[in-house]
């Protein structure tokens, strides 16, 4: 009767029988209540951007292993014999991956850039949005000319090296260390240039002034220096010299961008 009377009540009807269960609610997105993405949310979409990075240097690694005996005969060209000997069974395929490799993270830079960008870009206000995007494309460049330097400076280098071999030295160079050696350079100077971008960001938010780098000239120089000749991996001099060099002109140049930029 009671049921009956909260019907004609307008009531609903409860159940004795149990509980009524709950509705489902909607999954809360990892977003704080302030609007600010969370610690989930930011691991979230850094796991989803290296993910699109892998796949970029795996296609490019795939376009590097169609043409890594190409490639291979480009690096072999600036030795004397322009052959080097494989010592184990299995060397010519690992070769073969590590120049495809190499190969695949040089043709993904520009991936790999917008990826870094578009995980970087929320934290920086509109304004700071403005001012460094311009540098992106420029990332890329730097990049380019690092790698571009490497294969220009690779005849000297190995010249230079292989100078102090004679009849009794024999230079019989082995296929792996060779190629470790090139490959290493190629991706040393190109990401080694890239630290123009570094200071030119670091002077947005504050912790440098175009002053400041102007004043510590030859601190810059022998750190310069120190760091040209610890990164090549050959142990000759025109590596050094040639990236060192390059790296206090961009040092120079980037002192005048941030001056002219008004910091």
């Amino acid at each position: 009767m009671a049921d009956v009377e909260a019907a004609h009540d307008g009531a609903l009807p409860v159940s004795l029988e149990g509980p009524v269960p709950e509705t489902p609610t909607a999954a809360v997105p990892p977003v704080s209540a302030g609007g600010e993405m969370t610690l989930v949310g930011h691991l979230a979409e850094l796991r989803d951007r290296l993910v699109k990075v892998i796949i970029a240097v795996a296609l490019g690694s795939a376009v590097g292993f169609w043409f890594w005996e190409n490639i291979r005969n480009v690096l072999l060209d600036p030795l004397p014999t322009g052959i080097v000997q494989v010592l184990g069974p299995g060397d010519a395929f690992v070769i073969a991956l590590r120049i495809s490799i190499v190969t695949g993270i040089i043709l993904a830079m520009p991936v790999i850039l917008w990826q870094i960008w578009a995980f970087v870009a929320p934290g920086l206000t509109a304004s700071e949005q403005r001012t460094v995007r311009p540098w992106i494309p420029l990332a890329l460049v730097f990049f380019a000319l690092g790698v571009g330097l490497a294969y220009m400076i690779l005849p000297f280098a190995v010249t230079f090296l292989l100078s102090f071999t004679d009849d009794r030295l024999v230079a019989n160079l082995a296929a792996g260390p060779y190629f470790d050696f090139v490959t290493t350079m190629f991706l040393a100077f190109g990401l080694v240039l890239e630290f123009p971008i570094i200071l030119y960001g670091l002077s947005r938010v504050g912790i440098v002034t175009s002053e400041r780098l102007a004043a510590s000239r030859r601190i810059a120089l022998l750190a310069i220096a120190v760091f040209a000749a610890g990164i090549t991996p050959g142990g000759d001099l025109v590596s050094p010299i040639a990236l060192g060099g390059t790296m206090y002109l961009l040092y120079e140049g980037t002192i005048f961008f941030i001056r002219r930029s008004g910091r």
